[in-house]
């Protein structure tokens, strides 16, 4: 199946209202590289893709010019079932990446199983600076790092991230929001010292007064922080 064939077949999985929708949700993406596919869809069709010559051509076609291809792109690299094949694929991929939901929408269960082995990774992608590779590595320590296999040496090196990137932030804010939610203890000084870009430390608390998953006492306590600040 040629690019053109590949792109035949997402044209013809497009819902125009769909991407309308889609479109106001990511203020970064051009929508004139918006065709409007619907995740189901689309991940449907990277799995009739996998083991495929096609895939593999797909794979080292980048950049990509469509949102589409970038998230059919992110869903082969999710049906990788090698740790070393996949994270070859994400260190391709992730400089390409230009959205958060591309960027989200990625989750390789052989991560989560191998996840002890992704540290360097993470940190790596972190050190690169590339706006969307530290989300996702920053997304990797908040999915994988925060239940048995939490250190806290993991929210120090993330409270120490400095970028003007609004979707970096946002990330770090949504780590420290979760961390509260199973680490609170370790957690919390981090906001009540206040050690936090006072923009993320705003959005922390912000998404952790959201959370359903934080009891009504620690919200009060964090209310109480808010009101102080």
């Amino acid at each position: 199946m040629p690019h053109s064939a590949i792109l035949t077949v997402l044209f013809s999985m497009q819902d125009k209202e769909y991407r309308t929708f889609q479109c106001r949700l990511m203020p970064t993406v051009d929508p004139e590289t918006v065709i409007g596919v619907r995740t189901p869809e689309l991940r449907k069709f990277a799995k009739s893709m996998v083991g495929s010559r096609n895939a593999k051509v797909f794979l080292n076609a980048l950049p990509h010019r469509y949102y589409e291809e970038n998230n059919l792109h992110a869903f082969l690299i999710e049906q990788m079932k090698d740790f070393d094949v996949c994270v070859a694929a994400l260190n391709a991929f992730l400089p390409y990446v230009d959205n958060w939901a591309t960027c989200d929408s990625m989750n390789p269960p052989i991560l989560r199983r191998e996840h002890l082995r992704l540290l360097p990774h993470i940190r790596s992608w972190i050190a690169s600076g590339k706006t969307y590779a530290v989300r996702f590595g920053i997304k990797a320590w908040m999915s994988y790092f925060l239940d048995e296999d939490f250190s806290p040496e993991y929210p120090r090196e993330i409270a120490l991230i400095r970028s003007e990137e609004y979707y970096v932030k946002m990330m770090i804010a949504w780590y420290f929001a979760t961390a509260l939610a199973k680490q609170y203890d370790t957690i919390l000084p981090y906001l009540a010292e206040r050690r936090l870009p006072s923009d993320i430390h705003e959005m922390a608390l912000r998404k952790a007064l959201e959370s359903y998953r934080i009891p009504p006492a620690q919200k009060a306590q964090l209310r109480d922080l808010r009101k102080k600040a």
